[in-house]
């Protein structure tokens, strides 16, 4: 896929995310520019505020760096690592230079989510395209990264295979063509629609059918402004 483009058209790579779990979602927020928060996505911020507010870290052999700013042309994503490790290589392995060290470094994204490990690919998608993101900007391979949960407090290795890069370059394509349709898309309520913290405008009670926000507001304003007045 070759999407060379300008920095309006680069897309979040969070919006990944949004699309894998739900089209309807990612339209919702990235089209109708539509969020609200529930506990789930409160915690999800706080444990990225606690990540991104720590100084880099160097032990070890290990370099970590934090809030790396991520982009691609390739794929037309832009974002920020929560965390870049940078591992010595050996043997001659290929790898990138850092300033003011010696020697040859691979680069390891590691992901922060809040939960524990899903059922579908959105994570993995995530962190594939952090790694894609991270061999464009630095001109080297990423083999693999990490994702770590913050539930079960482990670290989750994934490989960046080829078959996950096809996910990724795939999922980028669907979110620019969703993008550019200008159009959110109708879905009916689900048992995963409990956990989205759109629920409230994407599917109102009472209402079987979704349908815009953008309407759903007007209608509303309309309903509002043709109420009598009190004598």
């Amino acid at each position: 896929m070759n999407r060379p483009c300008c920095d309006e058209e680069l897309l979040p790579i969070s919006a990944l995310q949004h699309l894998i779990f739900c089209d309807r979602q990612a339209a919702l927020i990235h089209l109708e520019r539509i969020w609200l928060d529930n506990p789930l996505t409160v915690e999800g911020k706080d444990l990225h505020r606690v990540v991104d507010s720590l100084a880099a870290d160097d032990r070890g052999g290990l370099r970590v760096r934090r809030g790396i700013a991520l982009r691609s042309e390739r794929l037309g994503l832009t974002g920020k690592a929560d965390v870049v490790e940078f591992h010595p290589t050996s043997g001659g392995s290929a790898g990138v230079s850092l300033p003011g060290e010696k020697g040859s470094w691979r680069i390891v994204p590691v992901e922060y989510k809040r939960g524990r490990p899903k059922s579908h690919r959105a994570d993995e998608v995530q962190l594939c395209a952090q790694g894609m993101c991270l061999e464009e900007v630095f001109g080297t391979e990423v083999y693999e990264g990490f994702l770590f949960y913050a539930r079960t407090r482990r670290r989750e290795k994934v490989r960046l295979t080829e078959e996950l890069r096809g996910l990724t370059e795939r999922t980028a394509t669907s979110l620019h063509a969703l993008i550019a349709s200008g159009r959110t898309p109708m879905r009916q309520r689900e048992r995963k629609c409990d956990s989205c913290s759109l629920l409230p405008v994407c599917l109102p009670p009472g209402r079987n059918r979704p349908r815009s926000v953008a309407k759903y507001l007007d209608a509303a304003f309309s309903e509002a402004s043709t109420v009598p007045e009190d004598p």
